[in-house]
This record gives C-alpha cells, sequence and structure tokens, in this order.
C-alpha cells in the first residue's frame, strides 16, 4: 500500500529554513522511502499526551507524524531535544 505525505505548514515554514542541505536531503530520503511504504513498521509509537502520534528517527533528529487512513501527515523536524514540546503546541 502507498501512503500519500502532507506536510504541517510549519514543517516547511519554520523546521526545514533551519536545516543544512545535507540533513534536509538525508531526512527527505528516510520519509520518502520509509513513510510512503510502511509507517508502522519504521515508526515508533510515542506515548502520553502525544499518544496517537508516531516518529522516525534520523540520527540526532525526530519526525514526527500521524497516520490518518493512507495518508501520512507530518508535524514536525526538529532535533529531539526540543521536538516533542513544538509538537505538543502544534496539535492544540
Amino acid at each position: 500500500m502507498e501512503y500519500t505525505l502532507l506536510y504541517h505548514h510549519d514543517v516547511k515554514n519554520k523546521d526545514l529554513p533551519k536545516l543544512n542541505d545535507t540533513l534536509k536531503k538525508r531526512i527527505r530520503k528516510a520519509i520518502e522511502t520509509r513513510l510512503t511504504v510502511a509507517p508502522h513498521e519504521y515508526g515508533i509509537p510515542l506515548r502520553k499526551t502525544l499518544k496517537g502520534y508516531w516518529k522516525l528517527r534520523v540520527g540526532d533528529y525526530r519526525v514526527v507524524f500521524k497516520v490518518k487512513g493512507v495518508e501520512v501527515v507530518v508535524l514536525g523536524i526538529r532535533h529531539r531535544k526540543d521536538v516533542y514540546a513544538i509538537i505538543d503546541e502544534r496539535t492544540k
């Protein structure tokens, strides 16, 4: 089954401009090869206040997403130290 990728507007406006080109390519490749094919196999479910959301680890960065049917909604791409606080704000 092929999943469709959707991005939260803050991912394109705030998260991606902060990353260097090498890191952007690495994260883009991980998202396109893993999340479009089998997000539940590559992702790790989050707990507590972010229950229902998933994360994909790419080095020290985390891609937080939610699966809705055949759509994968990417909510954030940030360094592991501050990704969860940002995602908590974006989901409210």
